[in-house]
């Protein structure tokens, strides 16, 4: 809470002044889930904020990112090449694209056409120079995404990568920087969210997250539309640009007669 002092949130948490002063330092070892409970009462935090302090008391002592692979199983990309309909995405937590259909790239970015160290949606929202013309809401999308790799840094503080997204964002953005040190932390669950398309203008979508169990951390998000809508009309109109444009007969080969 603002202006609220350490004894009164140790007495409001039901643990001693000095306790919870050794806590803040990190000299007291791991605490237990009941004090963490009681902290994030005390402190009123929402539920990404006490996931996040969660991770934060239970940080691991060495890096476990160097183990993981950004390679997704290919029964993965298999699941999100099959979703029609609406927009799909694989990412991680930081905020990597590793999959997609063919809607996702038409509405949210042309993750094929992109170099794979961009297909990042902290990267595509901060460095893109078109970016708030592509997300009509902008700085909730910053907010939320800059709030994503704060809940990542908080599950490992060694993660170079992610320490070198970071640094690489603080440096080109200064949108970024002042996002980062809000210490905004968010979990991305469901929601609405805007898109504008330059062939059906503003799209707005529903997305949920569903989260794929594993050390990597992998959100399966989707994008749906409410039926009957514009928006509905709008994905089906790109859909069928999309199958017209996969069933359009390739040029024949040219053959120079000698």
């Amino acid at each position: 809470m603002p202006g609220l002092r350490r004894d009164e949130l140790a007495g409001l948490a039901g643990v001693s002044t000095d306790y919870y002063t050794r806590l803040e330092q990190g000299r007291v070892g791991r605490p237990s889930d009941g004090v963490l409970d009681a902290i994030s009462r005390a402190l009123k935090l929402t539920p990404a904020e006490r996931s996040h302090l969660a991770d934060l008391a239970n940080k691991p002592r060495q890096s476990r990112a160097a183990a993981l692979s950004s390679r997704l199983r290919p029964e993965l990309t298999h699941l999100v090449a099959a979703i029609t309909g609406c927009p799909a995405m694989i990412m991680n937590g930081h905020t990597d694209v590793l999959a997609w259909n063919p809607l996702a790239a038409a509405v949210i970015a042309d993750f094929p056409a992109l170099p794979i160290a961009q297909r990042n949606m902290a990267i595509l929202l901060f460095l893109h120079p078109h970016a708030a013309d592509r997300h009509p809401d902008w700085e909730r999308a910053a907010r939320d995404t800059v709030g994503i790799l704060r809940m990542t840094s908080g599950r490992d503080n060694f993660d170079s990568r992610l320490r070198k997204l970071v640094d690489d964002l603080a440096t080109r953005s200064e949108p970024f920087r002042a996002l980062w040190a809000t210490h905004h932390v968010h979990e991305k669950t469901h929601g609405t969210k805007l898109f504008r398309h330059p062939d059906t203008g503003i799209i707005e979508l529903n997305y949920e997250t569903l989260h794929i169990p594993g050390p990597e951390k992998l959100m399966l998000v989707t994008y749906t539309a409410e039926p009957d809508s514009s928006s509905a009309d709008a994905l089906a109109m790109l859909g069928s640009l999309i199958a017209t444009a996969e069933h359009a007969p390739r040029p024949a080969e040219r053959h120079d007669e000698h």
